[in-house]
């Protein structure tokens, strides 16, 4: 584990703009940490390449010897929020963000994470303001940034085909815990080191501490909050999404049960505890959490020997790591960049729906033209946007008596009772449902005729009234009955019977309710049955149903 864990975390480092000791300290507290309080046995926490994408964004303004103690804020911020969700148990509320918006997240950012890299891979001079945009950035580096080095091109560009190359012997002889990338660290790092070729213009990563990371408070700044905390929001938000889909993942293979109020817990833990040693933020790494699964962890003591083993890592070899260029540290993370994209998901996601593929276009659009943080809050808010009008979807059914005394859906050949008219409602009852359930009033009402005398309307499919539901409901009413039509409510749960008691319509209504029965015979034939009494006589349909004196059994079909 420590293998992989090493050179992710002084690649993500750079990704997010910060010296390479950040990146290991991350993974040694984070994971340390969120393993203790993981709900996932498996899941292990640190730096990802996700959530230093955004950190690099998020930090893109603040002055370039600020950059450290604004990402350890940072940390500290976005440990707040995610312990803020626990408290205010809106955990659960996760599950109702689309994963469109982590699979169009991780397209901008692969996107992105190419056009900030490429500079490193091949050894152009960074130029510009460091505040511009990515894309500027990336132009101009291209068009100002002078030649190509050619040694460093050729670091970074090796890196990339030796990392192929060991990815397909292990897949060739099912090598699966060969250490890949520390040994692409380590061939290039002896090849700079041998050749000399830092001292030719090859950018190395430099001298990294060989000590541990100490406890040291984050220095709060009021002012540097402020411009962080849309960035921090975002970042609590994403690192959420990330660790549960990576958590939901692996239990859905080993069958373990989630808590994802404590998901969300350890991940704010380990933020917030992490801000106090010099961490930048982090969350479920993808690569090493898989590692850690292949490699046969069934507790979360796999974190806990992960972490220290960085640790013992960091102590011993941090003197050899000065050589490590650059380069390759690019070269490891463009290929990280393509494997971070789900394309299976995203080929899918795109050609299924118009509403997941409006998801991911729209976020992953603004990763590359806005801001990575901010393409999250797009993403989240078009989750609610699209979500509500879908869930604000009533149904209305017309039921009809045949001959027979079936109740059942009305078909396109059925002749409906003129007398007794009956309408089933189903879907959620709330504010955003308004607009339909106006609309099926006004159908109703209008299927009302002068010779119709009873209207049986059934609610048992309709969910979660509100006020302004029960107002409609209640309006709907007093117009039908207005008409001098009796309306019989059937199908009434206990949930909808209490909002008829505390709106008053219950009393009103008096024995016009039919409660849901746990019996065969249901309240739509109960109130089908008592709108016959109601009636002065049969109507054609229903004069069918009565032989010799004897009306027939009613049953209902659905």
């Amino acid at each position: 584990m420590a293998a992989v864990a090493v050179p992710q975390a002084m690649a993500y480092a750079m990704v997010a703009g910060l010296p390479a000791q950040y990146g290991l300290y991350t993974a040694i507290v984070m994971t340390a940490v969120g393993a203790l309080f993981d709900s996932s046995r498996q899941l292990i926490n640190g730096p990802t390449n996700a959530i230093s994408i955004a950190v690099l964004s998020a930090i893109a303004t603040v002055a370039p010897d600020r950059k450290v103690e604004a990402a350890i804020l940072l940390a500290l911020m976005v440990g707040a929020v995610q312990l803020a969700i626990v408290l205010l148990r809106f955990g659960d509320l996760t599950r109702y963000i689309s994963h469109s918006v982590i699979v169009g997240f991780t397209l901008g950012a692969g996107g992105l994470l190419v056009l900030d890299q490429w500079k490193n891979l091949v050894g152009l001079q960074a130029v510009g303001d460091p505040h511009d945009h990515f894309l500027v950035r990336f132009v101009r580096s291209i068009l100002e940034g002078g030649r190509i080095q050619p040694e460093t091109a050729a670091i970074g560009v090796g890196s990339i085909a030796l990392l192929l190359a060991l990815r397909w012997l292990k897949r060739r002889l099912g090598w699966r815990l060969l250490p890949d990338l520390l040994l692409v660290v380590i061939v290039m790092t002896a090849v700079v080191g041998w050749l000399g070729l830092d001292a030719g213009g090859v950018r190395v990563v430099g001298e990294i501490p060989a000590a541990l990371p100490s406890f040291e408070p984050p220095k709060v700044d009021y002012a540097m909050a402020r411009e962080l905390s849309t960035g921090a929001l975002a970042i609590a938000l994403l690192g959420l999404l990330e660790a549960i889909a990576m958590a939901k993942a692996i239990a859905a293979q080993t069958r373990q049960k989630l808590d994802m109020n404590q998901q969300c817990l350890s991940e704010g833990l380990a933020n917030l505890t992490g801000s106090f040693f010099q961490c930048f933020p982090g969350s479920g790494s993808l690569t090493r959490s898989a590692i850690n699964q292949q490699a046969g962890a069934a507790t979360q003591w796999s974190g806990i020997w992960s972490a220290l083993s960085v640790a013992l890592i960091m102590v011993v070899f941090a003197p050899y790591a000065h050589f490590i260029p650059r380069a390759a540290l690019a070269g490891i993370l463009m290929v990280s960049a393509y494997r971070m994209i789900d394309w299976h998901a995203l080929s899918y996601h795109l050609r299924t729906t118009y509403f997941d593929a409006a998801i991911v276009a729209v976020t992953a659009f603004s990763a590359i033209a806005i801001s990575v943080e901010f393409c999250v809050l797009i993403g989240v808010f078009m989750s609610f946007l699209l979500t509500v009008p879908r869930a604000g979807r009533v149904l209305l059914t017309e039921f009809v008596i045949t001959p027979e005394g079936s109740v059942h859906e009305r078909l396109p050949e059925d002749l409906p009772c003129e007398r007794i008219v009956i309408f089933g409602l189903e879907g959620e009852m709330f504010f955003g449902a308004s607009a339909a359930l106006e609309g099926h009033f006004a159908t109703i009402e209008g299927r009302i005729t002068s010779e119709t005398a009873v209207l049986v309307l059934r609610v048992k499919r309709a969910r979660n009234p509100d006020a302004v539901g029960m107002t409609l409901l209640e309006q709907f009413i007093d117009r039908v009955e207005r008409r001098g039509v009796r309306v019989l409510v059937c199908g009434v749960r206990r949930e909808f019977g209490d909002k008829l008691e505390r709106s008053g319509m219950a009393r009103r209504l008096g024995d016009q309710i039919f409660l849901e029965q746990p019996v065969r015979q249901t309240s739509t034939l109960l109130a089908i049955r008592r709108a016959h009494e109601l009636i002065d006589g049969p109507c054609v349909i229903c004069a069918s149903r009565h032989s010799n004196g004897h009306q027939q059994p009613l049953y209902y079909e659905i």
